[in-house]
């Protein structure tokens, strides 16, 4: 009989366990908004220091990228494809702003090293990755953005979201994916 009393306690402890898990992920992976719904705000500080929130870029097309890790090597990709084609993106006029949880120092680095010619925001809090549905746990021991983009509609509406994202060629995608978007 103390057998069983033990598994059943045993048994009872890995569900409360279970459910404590399932209640952390879930605060750590929001929903993510759904093209035609409203982009969450935000306000957060680029590689220089100044501020940005999403009402500034109301009345434009925007790119909103987000990506793990700062001068990782697909990051640097993703991030020099953008730069790369920026005046494709100019011709259109979109905005690009790039999201990660890294701070400002490493922005302005990042951004420097490689000739960003766009901006990076700084999420250190981590709100705006969890409104977005992109902050996710790595390894259980931090929390990064996934990689996923996000095109806002000069209405403030999310228009499209990419996820996952393979960093290689994804400008490009992004690029034929805002012709047709404004073409309509």
């Amino acid at each position: 009989m103390a057998k069983h009393l033990h598994t059943g306690t045993r048994i009872g402890s890995l569900i409360v366990l279970y459910c404590a898990c399932i209640t952390a992920a879930s605060a750590v992976w929001a929903a993510t908004p759904e093209a035609g719904s409203p982009a969450p705000a935000f306000r957060l500080q680029d590689q220089a220091g100044a501020w940005h929130e999403l009402a500034e870029y109301r009345g434009k097309w925007l790119v909103l990228y987000f990506y793990p890790k700062d001068d990782t090597p697909g990051c640097t990709t993703q991030a020099c494809e953008f730069r790369d084609n920026i005046f494709a993106f100019n011709k259109l006029g979109a905005v690009i702003l790039g999201i990660s949880v890294d701070d400002v120092a490493s922005h302005k680095q990042f951004a420097e090293e490689h000739s960003l010619p766009f901006t990076l925001l700084a999420d250190s809090t981590k709100e705006t990755a969890k409104s977005y549905g992109v902050l996710r746990s790595a390894l259980g021991l931090m929390e990064i953005a996934s990689r996923e983009t996000f095109i806002i509609d000069p209405q403030g509406r999310i228009a499209k979201h990419y996820a996952p994202v393979d960093p290689k060629g994804h400008s490009l995608t992004v690029l034929a994916d805002l012709k047709v978007l404004q073409a309509k």
